[in-house]
């Protein structure tokens, strides 16, 4: 039960300090504060992993040994299902995968570009790494790209074409 209540408060405590903050307005701006974000050790006061040992430290540090049992215990398709919206939404939001942080940049040099794969990679590795199994990474990347290009597919086939223009060459 206390485990809820600080996990709580650590979330709104984000939810504030993320909506204080004024957001970059122009591209160039975006750029500029991702180009700094993704070199800091520390965003808001959390440190951020640097790579996915990093993670597995951080993640047993910050886990007490009952839910860590429990986690262990899950299927890893359960872990990585059942905990998206609140270990995996504690990632996303703490370690800086929509702004831009040294993580997720390390995570999109792997070839995982969208927030919640981040997260459910970190999870799906941090299980694999309790439970003493095999990693895997490179078929997990290959998983989210088989993934991202076939939402890319449907997207292209559920388009609809609002207006079509032909137009004559020179010869």
């Amino acid at each position: 039960m206390p485990v809820k209540i600080i996990l709580k408060i650590l979330m709104m405590s984000c939810a504030v300090t993320v909506l204080a903050q004024d957001p970059p307005v122009t591209e160039d701006e975006f750029e500029k504060a991702y180009q700094k974000r993704i070199k800091k050790e520390y965003l808001n006061g959390v440190y951020i992993p640097k790579d996915l040992a990093d993670c597995f430290i951080q993640l047993n540090r910050l886990t007490d040994d009952e839910s860590k049992a429990k986690f262990k215990n899950m299927t890893e398709e359960d872990a990585a299902h059942k905990l998206h919206f609140s270990l995996g939404r504690w990632i996303i939001y703490n370690w800086g995968f929509y702004e831009g942080s040294r993580l997720s940049f390390y995570l999109k040099n792997l070839g995982i570009s969208h927030p919640d794969d981040m997260a459910q990679f970190v999870i799906i590795t941090y299980h694999r790494n309790l439970n003493k199994s095999k990693l895997d990474v490179k078929q997990l990347i290959d998983h989210y790209a088989e993934k991202k290009e076939m939402d890319r597919k449907k997207r292209l086939e559920q388009g609809e074409i609002i207006h079509e223009e032909k137009r004559k060459r020179k010869n």
